[in-house]
């Protein structure tokens, strides 16, 4: 990932100023909405990535799209503009929303499965890795065919992979290696 660096140090400056004048839940909240943003939206993260476009015009533009956020996500714009660093803006508000959940106790818990899961196995795997991690989780559900069934558990740097392509992975494995 290309500035991940730079973006993690913008994220925790940015995370501080808010902290200090009480506004990181409200930054957090615009953070979350210029992710799923540009995140969603090809022709806004090429426009920023572009190296063509003028600066005036990328601020121009993210202030059309995100009229209503707070002063020091409008700030964050002026000041990545000026270093010229407008292009990592999606890194910095996902590492933003990872510090501040981080700061609050709160851990992403990331489930792949073959399927959607269902609300009653969310809350499942929910109170186990609440029982595990002693914090609050957050699950986020992906889903994927090529695990063929299971599922593959990711809370922070740790994973257990109980997914059927595992198992079939580390049958094949053995069968050669005999």
């Amino acid at each position: 990932m290309a500035g991940a660096r730079a973006a993690i140090r913008y994220a925790k400056a940015v995370l501080s100023l808010a902290t200090d004048q009480k506004k990181a839940d409200a930054v957090n909240n615009n953070m979350k909405l210029l992710a799923s943003t540009i995140s969603e939206n090809m022709e806004l993260n090429n426009m920023l990535n572009n190296a063509v476009i003028k600066s005036e015009v990328k601020k121009a533009v993210l202030l059309a799209v995100f009229p209503k956020l707070n002063k020091i996500s409008l700030d964050l714009f002026d000041v990545l503009i000026t270093n010229k660093r407008v292009n990592i803006l999606n890194e910095i508000a996902i590492q933003y929303s990872a510090l501040y959940d981080t700061l609050n106790g709160k851990e992403v818990a990331k489930v792949t499965t073959a399927f959607p899961m269902t609300k009653e196995l969310e809350l499942k795997v929910l109170a186990k890795v609440k029982e595990l991690t002693k914090k609050e989780v957050v699950l986020e559900n992906i889903v994927d065919e090529n695990i063929l069934g299971g599922f593959i558990l990711r809370v922070g740097d740790k994973q257990f992979n109980a997914s059927v392509s595992n198992k079939l992975n580390k049958l094949k494995r053995e069968f050669t290696l005999n």
